[in-house]
C-alpha cells in the first residue's frame, strides 16, 4: 500500500446514464430466475464492458516500469481483470482483497461470469492462493456499493488503471422528486465511473476517451447487450437506447391507445417470439411486438397506463405490462389463440395465462422429475440391451410422459370414466408403460419374441403398434381406466378409429355427456401432411362424430423421417390446420417440462370447460433416426451435431433445479439414486420375462375352435313388427307440413306394409326397423344417408314451413332400441375409420357407413386394408361394420357405376 504512493496519479470522471443497464438486468434475471438460476450484478456487466473496450482500446491495458534503472512501458499480452472485494470481519473490520480473472480477453460472457463468481466464492470461504492475486492489469472497485458517488482509489505497483464505479443514484437535484414525476420528466439513474491512472503511461485525453467507450457499451452501442443476451441465450432482442418522446396532454391519450395495440399485438404476435426450440438458440424478434414501432421507448416503461382490464388491474407501469406479456406469451409457451371468434373463449384464455409467473410447488417438481427419470431410464434401458433393434423411441421428447401424466391427472380428479389414446410409434413404448400401466415384463417379452400367443389364432403385429387397457392412479390415489388403441404404420390412420370407440363409449350415457376424453398424438411431419388430421378435425363439432373435446399433441420433431420442414410444409407451424376448427393451439418447447406441464393443465381445463378440440406442439427432437437402426446425419448433418452436444431433459431440468435453489443437493442425489433405481428394476424385470416368472394379462394357451354346427336361425318378423314399421312413416307429428313430393311416397309405403311389393328403400328401412325393435342399436353415417344418393331412403324427412326434422324410426315403440342417422361430412378416410372404431366398442349394434357411390370408398382404402381386413389377424380385434357402397347406371360415367373392385375383394363378405 505505502508503495501506491510513489505511483503520479490522475483521474477521469464520466457520468453514465444507467437506465439502460438497469431495464436490461432486470429482463436477465427474470429469465435467470426461471431457467437455470444465478443473477447478473451491475459489477458483472461493468467489468465486461471494461475488458469489451480494452480490446477495442489497448493503450490502458499497460503498466509502468523501470529496467536497469530506466523508466520502461509495458504491454501485457492479455487483459488481467483485478476485482475488488470487500470482505467483513469477525471484529466488525473490513478488508479488501483484489483477486484477478486472467486471460479475460479470451473468455465468453458465461466463462468470464463463472471465473467472477468462482474468485468471490473463494474469497468469502478465505481460500483464495497467491497465484489468484498475480497477474492483474486493471482493477474494477465498487465503493458505490455504499453509496459513494464516487471516489479517487490507490493506484498499485504492476497496473495502469483502476476503475471506480460509483452508486447508481439519480441526480442529485432530482432527488426529492416522486417516483411518477421522474417517469414523467424521463429522468433516469446514472452512474459515476472514474478512471485513476498513472500518468507516466497513459495520458488524460487517453483515459477520457476509454471511459467515453465502456459509456458507449453501456448504452447498447457495438451490440453489448446483444452478446450477452446471445450468451445466456435470451430468446429476445434487449431493450435498445432511445431518446424519449416528449408528448402533449391531448397525445397522451394517444400514447393509451398505443399501449392498447402493443397488448393485442403481443395476443396475436407473442408466439413468434417464444423461445419453443430447445435445439437452435435464435434472438426472436416481431416488428409488432417491438415497443417502438407502437411508438413507445423504454424512458415509458416507469410510466403508468390504463390497461384496458389486461391483468385484472385498471392502470399499471409499462414496465409492468411488458413482464406479464413477456411471462404470458413469450417465453417458452407460444400461444395462438386470437383467431377463435368466441370472445368467450379467447376472454378465458387470457384469464388462465395472463398474470405474473408462479413457480410450481416443490411436490409438482419433483412429480415432473420423477416422469422425466421413468421415461428416461426406460430408453436407456432399451438402448442398452436392445441395441440397434426397432422401437421408435422418445429420446429427446420425455416431456410428453409428464404432460400425459398430468392430462391424466386431471381426467382422474375430475372423476371422468376414461382417457382413450390414439398415437403412431414414435414414443409408443414409453406410454405403453409409464403411462397406460403396460409392466416392463410385457414389453421384454415381445422384444425377445416370447410373448405368449393370444387367445386368437393371428400372425400379431410389432410391438410399437399393439394397444393395451390399464388404470392410471392420481397422486391423491384416484384411478382412471385409460386405454391405447392398437394402430398400424399407416400415420394418422387410428385418428378417426380413436374417436369411434370413444363416441361409443359416450353413447351408452345419456346425450352430450363426455366422460371419456381422447387423445391424439401426432408428428409433425404428418400432422401437416396428413389429409385425415383435417377430416377428423372437421368432424370435432359435427352432431354425427362430436365426442366433447380431443386433446391433439404433437410430438414434433421438427424432422420427417428424413425431410425437413421447409420441404413438408408451406404453412409456418405443422399446426397451423387447427385454425381451421378455431382450436387454441399451444407451442412449447420440450426442454422445459414444467411449461410443458402447465400446458397440459390448461389444455385440459380447456376441453372441460368449452368441450371443444385443443392443440398441444410439443416443440422437441428426435435423438435417434427414423429408427434406431438409422443414421440421420447424413441427411441433417447440421441439427445432429447439436443433438449429439445435448444433454437430456431430464439432467437439464434437474441442473435448473439445484441451480435455482428449487432442490438440495440431497434431492438431487436421491432422484439420481431414484434413476439408477429404475434401471436396475428394469433389468430385473426382463430377466424376471426372460424367465418366464411374469404372467402376460390376457395371454391363455390357445384352443382348437369348435366347428359350427346347427340351424341357421330365421331372420324373418312378424307381420305386426311390417305394420308398425308402416304406421310409423303414417304417423306424423302434429303441424308437420309434409314435402308435397314426399306425402305421396309415405303414402306408398304405408300401403306396402299391408299390402306387399316393398320397393328397395323400404324393404331396407324394415330390416333397420325389425332391428330397433328387437332391442339392437342402429347407427347410420353416410354421404347424405339421411335422403340417400338416389332419392330413395327419406328415413329422415324435414318440415316443408320450418324445417323441423322427423325421424320414424325413432318412434316405433317405447322399448326399442337408439337410432342414429346421420349425413357426414364428404370424407371417407376419417369418416370410415370413426364408424370402423365405433363398431369395435359397440358389438351390440349395427354400425353401417354408406359411400355416396360405391367407388367412393377407394379414399378409405387404408381402413379397409389395415384394419377392416386385417384388424382381427394382428391384433384380436373384431367388428362388424358394413359399408354400404350403392352404384346405379344413370349415365354419370364408368366410375360411378362400380364399387371399387378392391373393397369388394378385401371385404366383400360385410359390403351391401
Amino acid at each position: 500500500m505505502d508503495a501506491s504512493l510513489a505511483v503520479p496519479t490522475a483521474t477521469s470522471v464520466r457520468t453514465v446514464p444507467a437506465k439502460l443497464m438497469i431495464d436490461n438486468r432486470i429482463v436477465i434475471n427474470n429469465h435467470l430466475r426461471r431457467t437455470r438460476g444465478g443473477k447478473v450484478s451491475f459489477t458483472h456487466l461493468i467489468g465486461w464492458a471494461l475488458i469489451q473496450a480494452l480490446k477495442d482500446f489497448p493503450s490502458q491495458n499497460v503498466y509502468y516500469t523501470e529496467a536497469d534503472g530506466k523508466p520502461a512501458l509495458v504491454k501485457p499480452a492479455h487483459i488481467g481483470l483485478g476485482i475488488a472485494i470487500d470482505i467483513p470481519k469477525p471484529d466488525g473490520s473490513r478488508a479488501l482483497l483484489v483477486p484477478a480473472i486472467k486471460r479475460a480477453e479470451t473468455m465468453s460472457f458465461n466463462e468470464y461470469l463463472a471465473a467472477y463468481e468462482d474468485l468471490v466464492s473463494r474469497a468469502r470461504k478465505n481460500k483464495l492462493t497467491a497465484d489468484d492475486f498475480a497477474g492483474a492489469t486493471i482493477s474494477l472497485t465498487n465503493p458505490g456499493g455504499i453509496g459513494t458517488v464516487h471516489s479517487v482509489p490507490r493506484l498499485m505497483k504492476g497496473q495502469g488503471c483502476i476503475i471506480g464505479a460509483g452508486a447508481l443514484e439519480y441526480p442529485a437535484e432530482f432527488q426529492g422528486s416522486s417516483e411518477k414525476t421522474l417517469a414523467n420528466l424521463a429522468i433516469g439513474k446514472t452512474i459515476t465511473l472514474t478512471s485513476t491512472y498513472d500518468h507516466r503511461v497513459i495520458q488524460g485525453a487517453g483515459s477520457g476517451e476509454f471511459l467515453k467507450k465502456v459509456h458507449e457499451l453501456l448504452i447498447g452501442e457495438r451490440g453489448f447487450y446483444q452478446d450477452i443476451f446471445a450468451a445466456l441465450r435470451l430468446p429476445y432482442e434487449p431493450i435498445r437506447w432511445n431518446e424519449d418522446i416528449s408528448v402533449d396532454i391531448a397525445s397522451a391519450i394517444d400514447k393509451t391507445a398505443r399501449v392498447q395495440e402493443l397488448i393485442n399485438s403481443f395476443r396475436v404476435r407473442g408466439h413468434m417470439m417464444a423461445d419453443t426450440d430447445p435445439l437452435e438458440y435464435v434472438q426472436r424478434s416481431h416488428p409488432d411486438l417491438d415497443i417502438e414501432t407502437h411508438g413507445l421507448t423504454f424512458w415509458d416503461l416507469d410510466r403508468e397506463f390504463v390497461t384496458g382490464g389486461f391483468g385484472d388491474t385498471r392502470t399499471a407501469l409499462l414496465r409492468d405490462i411488458l413482464g406479464v406479456l413477456r411471462d404470458s406469451y413469450c417465453r417458452t409457451i407460444g400461444i395462438e389463440y386470437m383467431h377463435i371468434q368466441d370472445p368467450i373463449q379467447r376472454r378465458w384464455i387470457q384469464q388462465q395465462v395472463e398474470r405474473t409467473y408462479e413457480k410450481p410447488t416443490h411436490d409438482e417438481q419433483m412429480r415432473i422429475l420423477g416422469k422425466l427419470n421413468e421415461a428416461e431410464a426406460f430408453e436407456t434401458f432399451l438402448q442398452t440391451k436392445y441395441v440397434g433393434q426397432k422401437r421408435f423411441s422418445l429420446e429427446g421428447g420425455e416431456s410428453m410422459i409428464a404432460l400425459l401424466d398430468e392430462v391424466l391427472q386431471g381426467a382422474a380428479k375430475e372423476g371422468l370414466d376414461e382417457v382413450a389414446i390414439g398415437m403412431a410409434h414414435r414414443g409408443r413404448l414409453n406410454v405403453l408403460t409409464n403411462i397406460a400401466g403396460k409392466t416392463y415384463g410385457q414389453v421384454f417379452r415381445e422384444f425377445e419374441g416370447t410373448q405368449e400367443v393370444k387367445t386368437f389364432s393371428g400372425s400379431g403385429d410389432v410391438k410399437y403398434h399393439l394397444g393395451t387397457e390399464g388404470v392410471f392412479t392420481a397422486d391423491d390415489g384416484q384411478q382412471v381406466p385409460v386405454s391405447l388403441a392398437a394402430n398400424p404404420s399407416h400415420l394418422e390412420a387410428v385418428d378417426g378409429v380413436l374417436e369411434g370407440i370413444v363416441r361409443a363409449k359416450q353413447d351408452r350415457k345419456p346425450v352430450g355427456t363426455f366422460s371419456v376424453l381422447p387423445i391424439l398424438v401426432h408428428g409433425d411431419a404428418a400432422m401437416a401432411g396428413q389429409g385425415v388430421v383435417l377430416e377428423t378435425m372437421q368432424m370435432s363439432q359435427l352432431r354425427a362424430y362430436r365426442t366433447g373435446g380431443t386433446i391433439h399433441l404433437v410430438v414434433n420433431n421438427q424432422v420427417g423421417f428424413t425431410t425437413v420442414p421447409g420441404d413438408a410444409r408451406s404453412s409456418i407451424y405443422s399446426t397451423d390446420v387447427a385454425k381451421a376448427i378455431q382450436a387454441p393451439i399451444f407451442h412449447v418447447n420440450g426442454d422445459d417440462p414444467e411449461a410443458v406441464v402447465r400446458v397440459a393443465e390448461l389444455a385440459f381445463r380447456y376441453r372441460q370447460e368449452f368441450k371443444r378440440d385443443v392443440v398441444i406442439d410439443l416443440v422437441c427432437y428426435r435423438r435417434r433416426g427414423h429408427n434406431e437402426g438409422d443414421d440421420p446425419s447424413m441427411t441433417q448433418p447440421l441439427m445432429y451435431n447439436l443433438i449429439e452436444a445435448k444433454r437430456s431433459v431430464r439432467k437439464l431440468y434437474t441442473e435448473a433445479l439445484v441451480g435455482r435453489g428449487d432442490i438440495t443437493h440431497e434431492e438431487y442425489e436421491e432422484a439420481h439414486r431414484d434413476f439408477q433405481d429404475r434401471l436396475e428394476r428394469a433389468f430385473a424385470e426382463t430377466h424376471a420375462a426372460q424367465t418366464g416368472s411374469i404372467p402376460v394379462v390376457g395371454a391363455t394357451q390357445p384352443q382348437d375352435a369348435e366347428p359350427p354346427s346347427g340351424e341357421l336361425e330365421t331372420t324373418g318378423v312378424s307381420t305386426e313388427v311390417v305394420h308398425a314399421i308402416g304406421d310409423a312413416f303414417n304417423n306424423k307429428p302434429e303441424g308437420f307440413t309434409v314435402h308435397p313430393k314426399i306425402q305421396q311416397l309415405l303414402a306408398k309405403r304405408h300401403d306396402m306394409s299391408r299390402n306387399g311389393k316393398i320397393d328397395w328403400g323400404f324393404g331396407e328401412l324394415l330390416a333397420l326397423g325389425s332391428l330397433l325393435l328387437e332391442g339392437t342399436p342402429v347407427r347410420l353415417v353416410g354421404q347424405d344417408a339421411r335422403r340417400g344418393t338416389f332419392v330413395q331412403r327419406h328415413a329422415v324427412l324435414h318440415d316443408r314451413v320450418n324445417g323441423q326434422e322427423w325421424l320414424p324410426l325413432q318412434y316405433l315403440g317405447d322399448q326399442q332400441a337408439r337410432f342414429w342417422i346421420y349425413d357426414s361430412l364428404l370424407s371417407e378416410y376419417a369418416a370410415m375409420g370413426f364408424e370402423y372404431g365405433y363398431s369395435v366398442e359397440r358389438a351390440d349394434a349395427l354400425v353401417m357407413w354408406e359411400a355416396q357411390f360405391g367407388d367412393f370408398a377407394n379414399g378409405a382404402q387404408t381402413v379397409i386394408d389395415e384394419f377392416i381386413s386385417s384388424a382381427e389377424q394382428k391384433w384380436g380385434q373384431r367388428s362388424s361394420v358394413v359399408l354400404l357402397l350403392p352404384h346405379g347406371y344413370e349415365g354419370q360415367g364408368p366410375t360411378t357405376r362400380a364399387r371399387a373392385s378392391s373393397a369388394t375383394c378385401s371385404c366383400a363378405p360385410r359390403t351391401t
